[in-house]
């Protein structure tokens, strides 16, 4: 990356709107589940929305792991996607969805701290102000709880934020310039088979498709997934995690937005206040002067030259 990109406010403003293009699907994607989508059978939801959006990725990208890249590719889709859609399953059935989003929006905390511990990128006051912005954002935009909260429940959701957030800036810490859309790939392939497998053993068959399911299933996968997970490892990439984590919190506030305007869902002054103070601690957040900490080359998007060897292509290790 050029030392323009390095600190030119322009190019860091692109890689932020680049990076919320992900939260802000994934808001639009409880609207198209929750309309669209079989609510009986969540595992195999889940892999079907991976395993497509990794096959069109790696037609894409034309290249299969290689060296390191093949155990880290097992970690980094499980963290990313295997285990974390499982949990966040898990807690969407025991909890009342303003409790799980709840536990989901300490998501910047966490990653600052693993970014830190793992990258040593050490979070500014004005990053951590506007992390705690945003949390309590949050907490407004979804209001209280109501029904029983089951420890297990707390226990999942806490487990998907940690291991969401481990793996997001694992991804940071192992890039090294190979392409966005094999490592996107690969993740998604392998944290795909971990949810395909327990599927089977689970839901055994896959739901029935009509034209509505196929539809949302086309959405899920290939935009709320394929593209909306190249934009969040793209993010990953030239920004601070504790930043890409604060953007992050724009996805409850799509959701509650869209479900107010689309499924005529309740909505309330004190979410207004909510998605301002979340929009606060984006805009504090973004805006924070202090100088990314290169810790490997980072990736470009596209896969290298026709020329090379597309098996060693996507792996520089």
């Amino acid at each position: 990356m050029s030392s323009m990109e390095e600190v030119g406010v322009p190019v860091e403003a692109k890689w932020i709107g680049v990076t919320a293009v992900a939260p802000v699907v994934w808001g639009a994607n409880y609207v198209v589940t929750k309309q669209l989508l079989p609510v009986d059978a969540p595992l195999w939801g889940s892999a079907l929305r991976a395993l497509p959006a990794a096959l069109v990725l790696l037609a894409v990208a034309r290249a299969l792991p290689r060296g390191v890249w093949w155990w880290r590719s097992v970690v980094l889709g499980t963290l990313n996607v295997g285990a974390f859609f499982l949990l966040v399953y898990v807690a969407a059935q025991l909890l009342p969805s303003s409790v799980a989003a709840s536990v989901m929006a300490m998501a910047p905390l966490a990653m600052a701290g693993f970014a830190w511990l793992l990258v040593d990128e050490r979070p500014s006051t004005r990053v951590l102000g506007g992390a705690v912005a945003g949390i309590l954002g949050v907490l407004l935009l979804v209001g209280g709880a109501g029904g029983r909260i089951e420890p297990a429940g707390v226990a999942a959701s806490a487990a998907a934020l940690l291991m969401s957030s481990a793996g997001a800036v694992l991804a940071k810490r192992w890039s090294d310039g190979t392409p966005l859309v094999a490592l996107t790939a690969w993740q998604l392939l392998f944290g795909g088979l971990v949810l395909a497998t327990a599927a089977v053993a689970v839901e055994r068959t896959p739901p029935a498709l009509d034209a509505g399911t196929a539809a949302g299933f086309a959405f899920t996968s290939l935009v709320a997934t394929a593209i909306a997970y190249l934009c969040w490892f793209a993010g990953l990439a030239r920004l601070r995690a504790a930043t890409v984590g604060v953007i992050g919190l724009l996805n409850p506030v799509t959701g509650v937005l869209l479900g107010a305007l689309v499924a005529h869902e309740r909505f309330m002054l004190e979410q207004v206040g909510g998605i301002a103070l979340v929009l606060v601690g984006v805009l504090a957040t973004t805006h924070s002067r202090t100088r990314r900490i290169p810790v490997q080359p980072e990736p470009e998007l596209l896969p290298f030259p026709s020329h090379a060897d597309p098996a060693l292509a996507a792996a520089r290790c």
